[in-house]
């Protein structure tokens, strides 16, 4: 999968309430789009998990306006196989899984 290459930084504002709200000691100061590579609409940066199972604490922003904190479920497919890989973004998410394009590595932490 080709990453988007979107970054944004996260306002103070919203790195104390990811910070408050996530099972983790710390916060990136800047998220990095998750994404296949795109170039309208929503860009979406993992801040960390919860703590609840299923779930995790997105940056989504869109170019030019304010970002915000999303609550989103888990993709829940799985590459094919015994041992397929689970997709590290958010359930309903567009273009491909993370597991999908053996021509580069990804991670769910990267």
């Amino acid at each position: 999968m080709t990453r988007c290459t979107h970054w944004r930084r996260v306002p103070l504002d919203l790195a104390q309430e990811a910070l408050d709200r996530s099972a983790t000691d710390c916060v990136d100061r800047a998220a990095h789009c998750q994404l296949s590579a795109h170039h309208d609409g929503e860009h979406y940066g993992l801040l960390g998990d919860l703590g609840e199972y299923g779930t995790a604490l997105w940056l989504r922003w869109r170019e030019r306006t304010e970002a915000d904190l999303v609550v989103l479920p888990d993709c829940p497919v799985v590459a094919p196989g015994l041992d397929g890989d689970g997709c590290c973004l958010f359930a309903d998410h567009s273009e491909q899984h993370t597991w999908e394009d053996a021509s580069e590595e990804a991670s769910c932490t990267s």
